[in-house]
């Protein structure tokens, strides 16, 4: 916008107590960038789908807190969208046949024959197809211009990647690991003879060396009674603290006494323990290399934002649009 433009583009604004008319409603301006608007329908719009977002992941106070975290941050990111926006149209993206892709990967991984029955399935879930279509094109402008100012001018050396696993070892270091068999007696609706009774002729089948998968199928009131006792395999730290205690300095082979829990009494079995052991470099390389580009992804986008942010015209005209009437 040149400067002619701009200051009769905000005379205007200005002089009309930042109220716009358009197709005969009267449509209060939030914020100016560059020659578009944001208006409070726009951030109304924003701050609806941004509390049904939420609420359908969290509730209570977690919510509440995260809500209210980024409700405050809201305008900035409708600015920072907004200005991706812009530049992706002054770039040509187009991103059609990316968008294209996606809905047919959405349909296939649904099963959806057709455009009809996705319309249809979104429809159902209260879903507006035209406006979550117009959403994702937004979001895949915006990444087309990050990636072709950002993420393509990032190169992770080879020796970054080396010197990461060794200067961080601790992060990939596999925690010992304990695979477990179980016999579990529920305390649940019994009283305490019923109780003992029970671990007792268990244990006596036990001593009498008979198979522990043999004992844990025809006498354990848990899930593990149809797998033969298995529970599965447990890094440390998993465990409830009363039975990784008492399986940390066995052997494999050997069985637990019996640990009592709120709900009932486990003897376990540790069939096997892989101790603590550093992953090999080839294991962590991708992982690694990804949490590098991120990082200098994330440090570049910021830089790139405060860039383009200082070379518009941004004009914030209300401030806090949610208590504005």
């Amino acid at each position: 916008m040149n400067k002619l433009r701009l200051m009769s583009f905000c005379v205007l604004i200005f002089s009309s107590m930042i109220f716009i008319k358009a197709q005969g409603t009267i449509e209060a301006i939030v914020a100016i960038v560059n020659d578009d608007v944001i208006t409070l329908s726009d951030y109304k719009r924003e701050q609806e789908l941004l509390y049904q977002s939420l609420q359908s992941q969290m509730q209570g106070e977690e919510f509440e807190n995260q809500y209210r975290s980024m409700r405050k941050q809201l305008l900035d990111k409708m600015v920072t969208e907004l200005l991706l926006s812009q530049e992706a149209e002054k770039k040509g993206i187009n991103v059609n046949e990316q968008l294209k892709m996606m809905i047919e990967n959405i349909k296939n991984e649904n099963n959806i024959g057709s455009d009809q029955e996705l319309i249809q399935a979104f429809t159902q879930q209260g879903v507006d197809f035209d406006v979550w279509k117009e959403e994702n094109r937004k979001m895949l402008l915006r990444q087309g211009v990050i990636y072709s100012e950002v993420g393509s001018s990032i190169v992770i050396d080879d020796s970054e990647i080396v010197n990461y696993y060794k200067q961080h070892p601790e992060l990939y270091t596999e925690p010992v690991e304990f695979t477990l068999q179980a016999v579990y007696v529920s305390s649940e609706g019994k009283i305490e003879e019923e109780i003992q009774g029970k671990k007792d002729e268990i244990q006596g089948k036990l001593d009498a060396g008979e198979d522990f998968s043999t004992v844990a199928s025809e006498y354990s009131e848990g899930p593990e009674k149809d797998s033969n006792g298995d529970l599965g395999s447990f890094k440390r730290g998993e465990l409830a603290k009363s039975l990784e205690q008492a399986v940390e300095g066995l052997k494999a082979g050997k069985l637990t006494p019996w640990i009592e829990t709120p709900n009932g009494w486990y003897i376990l079995k540790l069939k096997d323990r892989k101790e603590s052991h550093l992953k090999a470099f080839d294991e962590c390389r991708g992982e690694i290399e990804e949490k590098l580009f991120a990082e200098r992804n994330q440090q570049k986008l910021q830089e790139y934002l405060q860039k383009l942010k200082k070379s518009s015209y941004i004009k914030i005209l209300i401030p806090d649009p949610i208590d504005f009437k």
